[in-house]
């Protein structure tokens, strides 16, 4: 999913960006007023980052996803379902994050450009990372795959449901979540359960190569 170069320059940089957003968006003008309110020449942009805007949001969403993965840390993971365990670290990265939601709505908007369809796939692949480890995942198999792609339809979904979220504390996305990962958990389920009903039935090749020799 590819690297991101991390400092506590470009953390302090993009945070103090933050409260420009609402009103310039994801703008080198943003950031340059960020610099200079963090302490930094603004004329250090190209330096700190090169990419421009795009760049300052996949180091802001980073920087997101350590701290859900430091607060996830302090809970006790083991006296809780896996399902529990994702919908509290996905609860902490948007509470986390609420205080900037008009940010992270501007940062939406410009991902959704096609030419920035890269770094929104790096993005949301790193977080959803960030979530299966924070929780204990150490699954090295197919299973990588497959949990990451479904957490990641989960993830997105919320995110843009919580986007427009006005209910107290979200807690009209927080439902949203739960409905998602409920429906998640019923898939495998399912197939278990065909499969059962699947072995109950006569093998359509044994039965025609019987029918065949009658």
């Amino acid at each position: 999913m590819g690297g991101i170069e991390r400092s506590e320059e470009r953390d302090r940089a993009v945070e103090a960006a933050l409260p420009h957003v609402p009103l310039d968006g994801w703008t080198r003008k943003a950031l340059r007023a960020g610099l200079a309110d963090a302490g930094f020449d603004p004329a250090d942009l190209p330096l700190l980052f090169p990419g421009g805007p795009v760049e300052a949001i996949e180091v802001w969403c980073d920087l997101a996803d350590r701290r859900m993965a430091e607060a996830v840390g302090g809970l006790d993971l083991a006296a809780m379902r896996v399902r529990d365990r994702v919908a509290a670290a996905i609860r902490i990265r948007l509470e986390q994050n609420a205080g900037a939601r008009e940010a992270a709505a501007r940062a939406t908007a410009l991902l959704a450009l096609p030419h920035n369809a890269p770094a929104a796939a790096r993005i949301t692949a790193r977080t959803v990372d960030a979530i299966w480890r924070a929780i204990g995942d150490r699954s090295a198999d197919f299973s990588w795959y497959t949990k990451r792609a479904s957490l990641a339809a989960i993830y997105g979904a919320t995110m843009l449901y919580w986007l427009r979220d006005d209910s107290e504390g979200a807690e009209e996305t927080l439902r949203f979540l739960d409905r998602r990962i409920e429906a998640l958990m019923l898939i495998p389920k399912a197939q278990r359960r065909l499969g059962e009903i699947a072995a109950r039935l006569p093998d359509p090749f044994g039965l025609l190569a019987r029918l065949r020799r009658a």
